[in-house]
């Protein structure tokens, strides 16, 4: 099968603009542009063409990275852009984004002259890169957000724009927005899920060792990949013991501990940011899991005992409160 989105026809791959400052945070240009090579370099071994293109610009040849080491070779900013082409702005150290150097007030002045639009050139931005694009003018009218330590910043800067809160990423026509360092990797593998196909990028996500977290538009294709769009840590860290060990046995109460709070508020931290109850949020992980089991070939009495349900009875009443069609007997 051809590894890329068949979908969509090749039209050539798209131009990634890194734009690269004094003091960039380099996971924030590092990780995703590791994410596009990588993805590329899964579609050569597939005997594809590669769907992206990479560059890296800035108004100084060269520039100190936020962790002292020297960026060389950089690009200047180019009078001109490919047709598909993406611009990815990302943060710098500090409280606040200063703009008021010569190469800030350069960039923000290249900036203004772009011309925005969805599938030709678009604007991505990791962490407080948002906050220059504030400054250039580009979010005008816009949904974007920004390390939660920027927000209010952003909301200074940017006041044509919608500012939202705890969100791994929102996409918005041509724009799309991380909030900070880790999340410009999930905001990259969303996109390459679209351009590529989720199975490459999951398999992105797997050589980096990342998980895959999903947007909060997208089908939902796998519960290991729903319910996973917010940034609370103790909650992410019961989805994940829960998906390591769908057999365990599961109770709100042992959930809690893992959280390290009491299973009200765990309930209450689920509904709020996954949107979903935590044992049933459990039954789905568990029921995904018989699934596939059921796909491999197992009977449904091996699925239910790998997927921690206490019978086949219950796996089949789960089935059908699930709204799944037909029975498991017939996925076997």
């Amino acid at each position: 099968m051809d590894a890329r989105n068949l979908s969509a026809a090749y039209t050539g791959p798209v131009h990634v603009h890194f734009v690269l400052l004094a003091d960039s945070l380099v996971l924030d240009w590092a990780g995703p542009a590791e994410a596009l090579r990588m993805a590329n370099q899964r579609l050569r071994d597939a005997g594809q063409p590669d769907a992206f293109e990479l560059h890296f610009i800035g108004p100084k040849p060269t520039a100190i990275s936020s962790v002292g080491a020297a960026i060389s070779a950089i690009a200047p900013l180019p009078t001109s852009l490919p047709e598909r082409s993406w611009v990815v702005l990302v943060g710098q150290p500090g409280a606040n984004i200063k703009v008021d150097s010569a190469e800030s007030q350069a960039l923000l002045h290249w900036l203004r002259g772009l011309s925005l639009r969805a599938d030709h050139l678009e604007l991505l931005t990791v962490c407080a890169g948002a906050v220059l694009a504030g400054h250039a003018g580009l979010l005008h009218g816009h949904k974007a957000t920004t390390h939660h330590h920027h927000l209010d910043e952003l909301r200074r800067v940017a006041q044509g724009c919608d500012v939202v809160e705890n969100r791994v990423f929102v996409l918005d026509g041509a724009v799309s927005s991380s909030a900070g360092v880790t999340t410009g990797i999930d905001l990259v593998l969303h996109r390459i899920t679209a351009i590529c196909g989720p199975a490459l990028a999951a398999q992105v996500a797997q050589s980096m060792v990342v998980a895959l977290r999903r947007g909060p538009n997208d089908p939902e294709l796998s519960p290991f990949l729903c319910h996973r769009n917010h940034l609370h840590p103790a909650l992410h860290r019961v989805q994940d013991a829960v998906g390591q060990q769908p057999q365990a046995d599961w109770s709100v109460a042992r959930m809690a501990e893992v959280a390290c709070t009491s299973p009200r508020h765990l309930t209450r931290l689920f509904l709020s940011h996954a949107q979903i109850a935590p044992l049933q949020y459990l039954r789905r992980i568990r029921l995904d899991v018989a699934e596939a089991a059921l796909r491999s070939g197992r009977n449904v009495t091996q699925a239910a005992h790998l997927a921690g349900f206490t019978s086949d009875t219950q796996l089949r009443r789960t089935w059908h409160q699930m709204g799944k069609p037909g029975t498991p007997s017939e996925a076997a």
